[in-house]
């Protein structure tokens, strides 16, 4: 019977790489945070809750598009989406070994700098999708109604499916972050 040790192989080694850089630039990052107050979130449309409410409720009378991908209706339904799996729960988080290293430290390197980037295309692991062409009004509303839910939560939430847990205001930047994110394929209509 051997008893050594299986040798790790290239996609657990690549990964653990993968983590140790992310994980030291979260340190960095961390330290730069612990120093400093905290960046504002780009555009000032979404540096805080209210800014970002009046920004979602200005869409009411002024409707925007996106330049490319998805189109408004579907960016707003996304967003709402996250926003309500992060007090629901999320349908498919990624492995806990994500959520304790790698997405914890991607977080707070996006949370020092006040953005986020992340694939501007891509669904919530898990989440419906969300079929093109849809009216923007109700789009509007619901991520209004997303918001205005999170704000007056109270209760626990659940971890997010690649940062692992979050305080509710790091939650909240995250979801500030997200949607400045995706605001940067917003045009005028």
């Amino acid at each position: 019977m051997n008893s050594s040790p299986t040798p790790p192989t290239h996609g657990s080694r690549r990964a653990l790489l993968i983590g140790g850089s992310l994980a030291a630039a979260a340190v960095a990052a961390g330290g730069y945070w612990v120093g400093t107050s905290r960046p504002a979130i780009a555009p000032e449309s979404f540096a805080g809750l209210s800014n970002a409410l009046r920004t979602l409720e200005a869409l009411r009378a002024q409707p925007l598009q996106t330049a490319s991908g998805w189109d408004m209706a579907q960016v707003l339904h996304h967003a709402a989406q996250s926003i309500e799996y992060s007090m629901d729960g999320f349908p498919a988080p990624k492995p806990a070994w994500f959520r304790a290293t790698v997405g914890p430290a991607a977080f707070a390197v996006f949370s020092a700098r006040g953005r986020m980037n992340h694939d501007l295309h891509e669904p919530i692991p898990g989440a419906p999708a969300i079929a093109a062409g849809q009216a923007l009004l109700p789009a509007v509303e619901h991520a209004i109604e997303a918001l205005q839910r999170f704000d007056r939560h109270s209760g626990p939430l659940a971890p997010h499916f690649a940062y692992g847990a979050l305080s509710k205001p790091d939650f909240e930047r995250a979801h500030l972050m997200h949607f400045a994110n995706h605001w940067q394929l917003v045009r005028q209509a």
